[in-house]
Protein backbone atom coordinates (compact mmCIF):
# COMPACT_ATOMS: atom_id res chain seq x y z
CA UNK A 1 0.00 0.00 0.00
CA UNK A 2 2.67 2.21 0.73
CA UNK A 3 4.99 1.60 -2.41
CA UNK A 4 1.30 2.38 -4.10
CA UNK A 5 0.75 6.00 -2.60
CA UNK A 6 4.50 7.25 -2.86
CA UNK A 7 4.00 6.35 -6.33
CA UNK A 8 0.51 8.37 -6.83
CA UNK A 9 2.30 11.19 -4.71
CA UNK A 10 5.54 11.29 -5.96
CA UNK A 11 7.19 10.41 -2.57
CA UNK A 12 10.64 9.32 -3.66
CA UNK A 13 14.39 8.70 -2.48
CA UNK A 14 15.68 10.70 -5.91
CA UNK A 15 19.21 9.35 -6.46
CA UNK A 16 22.79 11.87 -6.70
CA UNK A 17 26.05 11.12 -6.85
CA UNK A 18 26.85 10.07 -3.29
CA UNK A 19 23.56 7.51 -3.55
CA UNK A 20 24.10 4.10 -4.33
CA UNK A 21 21.03 3.25 -6.29
CA UNK A 22 19.70 5.00 -9.44
CA UNK A 23 16.27 5.15 -9.44
CA UNK A 24 13.71 7.16 -7.99
CA UNK A 25 12.29 4.45 -4.34
CA UNK A 26 9.79 4.79 -2.17
CA UNK A 27 10.85 6.26 1.10
CA UNK A 28 7.98 5.92 3.67
CA UNK A 29 8.53 1.96 4.49
CA UNK A 30 8.97 3.38 7.96
CA UNK A 31 5.62 3.53 8.34
CA UNK A 32 4.70 0.33 7.81
CA UNK A 33 6.96 -1.58 10.29
CA UNK A 34 5.83 1.33 12.74
CA UNK A 35 2.46 0.53 12.81
CA UNK A 36 2.78 -3.26 13.33
CA UNK A 37 5.85 -2.71 15.61
CA UNK A 38 3.17 -0.17 17.89
CA UNK A 39 0.38 -2.65 17.67
CA UNK A 40 2.14 -5.68 18.44
CA UNK A 41 4.29 -4.19 21.29
CA UNK A 42 0.26 -2.46 22.52
CA UNK A 43 -0.98 -6.03 22.91
CA UNK A 44 1.87 -7.90 23.93
CA UNK A 45 3.62 -5.81 26.64
CA UNK A 46 2.93 -6.57 30.26
CA UNK A 47 0.40 -3.90 32.24
CA UNK A 48 2.30 -3.25 35.17
CA UNK A 49 1.65 -0.39 37.37
CA UNK A 50 5.25 1.25 37.10
CA UNK A 51 5.78 0.14 33.88
CA UNK A 52 7.51 2.99 31.45
CA UNK A 53 5.59 1.77 28.05
CA UNK A 54 3.87 5.09 28.07
CA UNK A 55 6.74 7.37 28.11
CA UNK A 56 8.47 4.89 25.38
CA UNK A 57 4.91 5.10 23.26
CA UNK A 58 4.97 8.62 23.32
CA UNK A 59 8.69 8.97 22.12
CA UNK A 60 8.09 6.69 19.75
CA UNK A 61 5.56 9.29 18.22
CA UNK A 62 8.10 11.92 18.54
CA UNK A 63 10.25 10.52 16.96
CA UNK A 64 8.07 9.20 13.90
CA UNK A 65 7.05 12.46 13.22
CA UNK A 66 10.26 14.22 13.25
CA UNK A 67 11.12 11.24 10.51
CA UNK A 68 7.77 11.64 8.67
CA UNK A 69 8.98 15.22 8.02
CA UNK A 70 12.04 14.54 7.36
CA UNK A 71 11.18 12.50 4.60
CA UNK A 72 8.29 14.56 2.98
CA UNK A 73 9.44 18.05 3.22
CA UNK A 74 13.05 17.34 4.58
CA UNK A 75 14.24 18.84 8.22
CA UNK A 76 17.48 20.56 9.46
CA UNK A 77 20.03 18.62 11.65
CA UNK A 78 19.66 21.24 14.13
CA UNK A 79 15.64 20.50 14.30
CA UNK A 80 16.65 16.53 14.13
CA UNK A 81 18.57 16.91 17.01
CA UNK A 82 16.02 18.69 18.55
CA UNK A 83 12.81 16.00 17.95
CA UNK A 84 15.83 13.11 18.77
CA UNK A 85 16.39 14.83 22.08
CA UNK A 86 12.76 15.05 23.16
CA UNK A 87 12.23 11.22 22.24
CA UNK A 88 15.09 10.75 24.81
CA UNK A 89 13.74 12.44 27.45
CA UNK A 90 10.72 11.09 27.46
CA UNK A 91 12.18 7.58 28.24
CA UNK A 92 15.21 8.51 30.17
CA UNK A 93 14.06 11.34 32.63
CA UNK A 94 10.41 10.30 32.38
CA UNK A 95 10.73 6.63 31.92
CA UNK A 96 13.86 5.97 34.88
CA UNK A 97 16.50 4.77 31.68
CA UNK A 98 19.42 5.27 32.29
CA UNK A 99 23.49 4.39 33.16
CA UNK A 100 24.08 4.55 36.66
CA UNK A 101 27.98 2.74 36.57
CA UNK A 102 30.91 1.96 34.37
CA UNK A 103 31.10 -1.62 35.55
CA UNK A 104 34.67 -1.50 35.80
CA UNK A 105 35.48 0.14 32.48
CA UNK A 106 38.59 2.76 32.92
CA UNK A 107 38.59 1.05 36.66
CA UNK A 108 34.85 3.32 36.98
CA UNK A 109 32.22 1.99 38.72
CA UNK A 110 29.19 3.48 39.82
CA UNK A 111 28.67 7.61 38.46
CA UNK A 112 27.41 10.47 39.84
CA UNK A 113 24.07 10.60 39.08
CA UNK A 114 24.05 14.00 36.56
CA UNK A 115 27.13 12.21 34.73
CA UNK A 116 25.37 9.64 34.34
CA UNK A 117 22.24 11.09 32.70
CA UNK A 118 24.78 13.17 30.30
CA UNK A 119 26.22 9.83 29.31
CA UNK A 120 22.64 8.31 28.73
CA UNK A 121 21.50 11.25 26.67
CA UNK A 122 24.82 10.97 24.39
CA UNK A 123 24.26 7.20 24.52
CA UNK A 124 21.04 7.66 23.08
CA UNK A 125 21.79 10.04 20.53
CA UNK A 126 24.75 8.20 19.04
CA UNK A 127 22.91 4.93 18.86
CA UNK A 128 19.58 6.71 17.04
CA UNK A 129 21.81 8.87 14.27
CA UNK A 130 24.14 5.72 14.00
CA UNK A 131 21.20 3.69 12.74
CA UNK A 132 19.80 6.77 10.43
CA UNK A 133 23.54 6.78 9.15
CA UNK A 134 24.31 3.38 8.28
CA UNK A 135 21.25 3.50 6.01
CA UNK A 136 22.76 3.64 2.48
CA UNK A 137 22.50 0.42 1.24
CA UNK A 138 19.59 -1.63 0.87
CA UNK A 139 18.46 -4.18 3.12
CA UNK A 140 21.74 -2.78 6.04
CA UNK A 141 19.67 -0.71 8.67
CA UNK A 142 17.18 -3.07 8.80
CA UNK A 143 19.34 -6.15 8.84
CA UNK A 144 21.45 -5.23 11.41
CA UNK A 145 18.63 -3.41 12.98
CA UNK A 146 16.68 -7.05 13.07
CA UNK A 147 19.51 -8.73 14.36
CA UNK A 148 20.70 -6.51 17.47
CA UNK A 149 16.78 -6.87 18.48
CA UNK A 150 16.32 -10.78 18.37
CA UNK A 151 19.43 -10.83 20.53
CA UNK A 152 18.75 -8.45 22.58
CA UNK A 153 14.79 -9.70 22.93
CA UNK A 154 16.41 -13.18 23.68
CA UNK A 155 17.99 -12.28 26.29
CA UNK A 156 15.71 -10.10 28.10
CA UNK A 157 13.24 -13.12 27.88
CA UNK A 158 15.71 -15.60 29.61
CA UNK A 159 16.22 -12.42 32.09
CA UNK A 160 12.65 -12.17 32.92
CA UNK A 161 12.83 -9.09 31.35
CA UNK A 162 8.76 -9.20 29.76
CA UNK A 163 8.76 -5.61 28.44
CA UNK A 164 12.19 -5.07 26.70
CA UNK A 165 11.62 -8.68 25.57
CA UNK A 166 8.28 -7.64 23.49
CA UNK A 167 9.65 -4.65 22.16
CA UNK A 168 12.96 -6.57 20.65
CA UNK A 169 10.57 -9.01 19.33
CA UNK A 170 8.29 -7.03 17.98
CA UNK A 171 10.82 -4.31 16.39
CA UNK A 172 12.60 -7.83 14.69
CA UNK A 173 9.38 -9.10 13.60
CA UNK A 174 8.50 -5.93 11.99
CA UNK A 175 11.55 -5.35 10.16
CA UNK A 176 11.61 -8.96 8.98
CA UNK A 177 8.64 -8.15 7.07
CA UNK A 178 9.72 -4.80 6.00
CA UNK A 179 12.84 -6.54 4.74
CA UNK A 180 10.61 -8.45 2.14
CA UNK A 181 10.19 -5.62 0.19
CA UNK A 182 13.42 -3.50 1.14
CA UNK A 183 16.79 -6.80 0.39
CA UNK A 184 18.29 -5.27 -3.11
CA UNK A 185 16.61 -4.77 -5.43
CA UNK A 186 14.76 -2.52 -2.94
CA UNK A 187 11.24 -1.45 -3.89
CA UNK A 188 10.98 0.88 -1.05
CA UNK A 189 13.15 2.22 1.68
CA UNK A 190 12.36 2.79 5.50
CA UNK A 191 13.57 6.50 5.16
CA UNK A 192 14.35 8.66 7.93
CA UNK A 193 11.00 7.73 9.56
CA UNK A 194 11.89 3.99 10.28
CA UNK A 195 15.80 4.44 10.94
CA UNK A 196 15.18 7.00 13.39
CA UNK A 197 12.44 4.66 14.77
CA UNK A 198 15.34 1.67 14.89
CA UNK A 199 17.73 3.44 16.49
CA UNK A 200 15.91 4.46 19.24
CA UNK A 201 14.32 1.33 20.22
CA UNK A 202 17.88 0.05 20.17
CA UNK A 203 19.35 2.33 22.54
CA UNK A 204 16.71 1.92 24.98
CA UNK A 205 17.27 -1.79 24.68
CA UNK A 206 20.94 -1.52 24.88
CA UNK A 207 21.16 0.83 27.67
CA UNK A 208 18.61 -1.19 29.59
CA UNK A 209 20.38 -4.40 29.19
CA UNK A 210 23.55 -2.52 30.36
CA UNK A 211 21.84 -1.57 33.55
CA UNK A 212 20.70 -5.82 33.62
CA UNK A 213 23.77 -7.42 32.54
CA UNK A 214 25.42 -5.36 34.70
CA UNK A 215 23.62 -6.52 38.21
CA UNK A 216 25.19 -9.86 39.75
CA UNK A 217 22.31 -10.18 41.23
CA UNK A 218 20.17 -10.61 37.71
CA UNK A 219 18.94 -13.82 36.73
CA UNK A 220 21.07 -13.59 33.76
CA UNK A 221 24.18 -11.52 34.93
CA UNK A 222 26.95 -10.78 31.87
CA UNK A 223 30.71 -9.97 32.96
CA UNK A 224 32.51 -7.19 30.94
CA UNK A 225 28.57 -5.99 29.92
CA UNK A 226 29.96 -2.18 28.51
CA UNK A 227 32.28 -3.81 26.08
CA UNK A 228 29.79 -6.56 25.28
CA UNK A 229 27.34 -4.05 24.19
CA UNK A 230 29.40 -2.02 22.45
CA UNK A 231 30.14 -5.44 20.25
CA UNK A 232 26.56 -5.98 19.79
CA UNK A 233 26.44 -2.86 17.95
CA UNK A 234 29.82 -2.35 16.72
CA UNK A 235 29.21 -2.24 12.79
CA UNK A 236 26.93 1.03 13.32
CA UNK A 237 28.66 2.24 16.39
CA UNK A 238 32.35 2.20 15.21
CA UNK A 239 31.30 3.42 11.77
CA UNK A 240 29.29 6.09 13.16
CA UNK A 241 32.25 7.25 15.59
CA UNK A 242 35.33 7.11 13.12
CA UNK A 243 33.20 9.22 10.22
CA UNK A 244 32.08 11.33 13.08
CA UNK A 245 35.67 11.99 13.80
CA UNK A 246 37.48 12.05 10.39
CA UNK A 247 34.92 14.83 9.69
CA UNK A 248 35.53 16.85 12.94
CA UNK A 249 39.48 16.39 12.62
CA UNK A 250 38.74 17.74 8.77
CA UNK A 251 37.07 20.78 10.44
CA UNK A 252 34.00 19.92 8.75
CA UNK A 253 30.30 19.09 10.69
CA UNK A 254 29.74 16.02 11.81
CA UNK A 255 26.89 15.60 10.29
CA UNK A 256 27.87 16.74 6.74
CA UNK A 257 27.49 13.98 4.21
CA UNK A 258 30.46 12.35 2.47
CA UNK A 259 31.49 8.39 1.26
CA UNK A 260 33.43 7.23 3.76
CA UNK A 261 31.44 4.80 5.59
CA UNK A 262 32.20 1.16 5.64
CA UNK A 263 29.51 0.78 3.26
CA UNK A 264 30.59 3.01 0.84
CA UNK A 265 34.22 0.97 0.89
CA UNK A 266 32.25 -2.20 0.10
CA UNK A 267 30.44 -1.10 -2.85
CA UNK A 268 33.64 0.73 -4.31
CA UNK A 269 35.29 -2.95 -3.77
CA UNK A 270 32.54 -3.99 -6.64
CA UNK A 271 30.49 -5.75 -3.94
CA UNK A 272 26.80 -5.47 -4.29
CA UNK A 273 23.71 -4.05 -1.74
CA UNK A 274 22.87 -8.04 -1.03
CA UNK A 275 26.95 -8.99 -0.56
CA UNK A 276 27.68 -5.79 1.15
CA UNK A 277 24.66 -6.22 3.87
CA UNK A 278 25.65 -9.77 4.15
CA UNK A 279 29.23 -9.16 4.87
CA UNK A 280 28.21 -6.49 7.40
CA UNK A 281 25.46 -8.72 9.06
CA UNK A 282 28.11 -11.53 9.02
CA UNK A 283 30.77 -9.11 10.57
CA UNK A 284 28.10 -8.24 13.47
CA UNK A 285 26.90 -11.66 14.38
CA UNK A 286 30.59 -13.06 14.63
CA UNK A 287 31.69 -10.03 17.01
CA UNK A 288 28.09 -10.57 18.93
CA UNK A 289 29.18 -14.29 19.54
CA UNK A 290 32.79 -13.05 20.42
CA UNK A 291 31.86 -11.50 22.88
CA UNK A 292 29.62 -13.12 24.72
CA UNK A 293 32.39 -16.22 24.26
CA UNK A 294 35.25 -13.88 25.58
CA UNK A 295 33.17 -11.99 28.52
CA UNK A 296 35.50 -13.35 30.76
CA UNK A 297 38.64 -11.22 29.83
CA UNK A 298 37.43 -8.00 31.47
CA UNK A 299 36.04 -4.74 30.50
CA UNK A 300 38.73 -3.31 30.00
CA UNK A 301 40.74 -5.95 27.57
CA UNK A 302 37.41 -7.00 25.52
CA UNK A 303 36.59 -3.23 24.95
CA UNK A 304 40.41 -3.32 23.16
CA UNK A 305 40.14 -6.24 22.13
CA UNK A 306 36.77 -5.48 20.13
CA UNK A 307 38.01 -1.97 19.16
CA UNK A 308 41.56 -2.65 18.00
CA UNK A 309 40.10 -5.23 15.81
CA UNK A 310 37.18 -3.31 14.46
CA UNK A 311 39.85 -0.87 13.84
CA UNK A 312 42.42 -3.06 11.82
CA UNK A 313 39.71 -4.54 10.33
CA UNK A 314 38.20 -1.11 8.80
CA UNK A 315 42.01 0.01 7.85
CA UNK A 316 42.61 -3.13 6.08
CA UNK A 317 39.13 -2.20 3.88
CA UNK A 318 40.37 1.29 3.29
CA UNK A 319 43.68 0.41 1.92
CA UNK A 320 42.44 -2.43 -0.13
CA UNK A 321 39.79 0.19 -1.41
CA UNK A 322 42.47 2.66 -2.24
CA UNK A 323 44.67 0.01 -4.11
CA UNK A 324 41.36 -0.70 -6.13
CA UNK A 325 41.08 3.01 -6.98
CA UNK A 326 45.01 2.99 -8.23
CA UNK A 327 44.54 0.13 -10.12
CA UNK A 328 41.89 1.34 -12.42
CA UNK A 329 42.66 2.44 -16.23
CA UNK A 330 42.65 6.23 -16.04
CA UNK A 331 41.73 8.43 -18.50
CA UNK A 332 44.09 8.33 -21.84
CA UNK A 333 44.50 12.12 -22.65
CA UNK A 334 44.93 12.70 -26.52
CA UNK A 335 47.54 15.12 -27.68
CA UNK A 336 46.01 17.74 -30.66
CA UNK A 337 48.30 18.02 -33.35
CA UNK A 338 48.41 21.70 -35.32
CA UNK A 339 44.87 21.60 -37.46
CA UNK A 340 45.21 22.78 -41.54
CA UNK A 341 44.13 26.75 -41.51
CA UNK A 342 40.89 25.87 -42.38
CA UNK A 343 39.72 23.04 -40.33
CA UNK A 344 37.89 23.82 -37.09
CA UNK A 345 39.62 23.40 -33.65
CA UNK A 346 38.34 21.44 -31.28
CA UNK A 347 37.84 22.24 -27.71
CA UNK A 348 40.33 20.32 -25.52
CA UNK A 349 38.91 18.34 -22.58
CA UNK A 350 40.20 20.01 -19.54
CA UNK A 351 40.56 17.72 -16.33
CA UNK A 352 40.02 20.23 -13.14
CA UNK A 353 40.83 18.30 -9.51
CA UNK A 354 38.44 19.40 -7.17
CA UNK A 355 39.37 19.79 -3.00
CA UNK A 356 38.50 16.09 -2.70
CA UNK A 357 40.80 14.63 -5.11
CA UNK A 358 38.26 13.14 -7.21
CA UNK A 359 38.35 13.85 -11.23
CA UNK A 360 35.59 15.80 -12.68
CA UNK A 361 35.45 15.75 -16.67
CA UNK A 362 34.11 19.33 -17.40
Amino acid sequence: MLIRVAELKHLYDEPDERKAHKANIPTLGGIGFFAGFVMAAAVCAPTLGNSPLQYMIAAFFVIFMVGLKDDIIGLSPLKKLVGQLMASFAVIYLGNIQISSMYGFLGINAIPPHFGLLLTYFTFLVIINAFNLIDGVDGLAGSIGMLVSCVLGTYFLYAGETLYAVLGFALASGLAAFLIYNISPARIFMGDTGSLLVGLINAILIVKFIEVGGNPAARMPVNAVPAVAFAILIVPLFDTLRVFSIRMLKGRSPFSADRNHIHHYLLELKLNHKQTTLVAVATNTIYIAGAFALQGMGTNYLMLLVMGSAAVLTFALYMAKNQKNILRPKPVLQTITQPAEDTPVPKPKILRVNPEGMLQDK
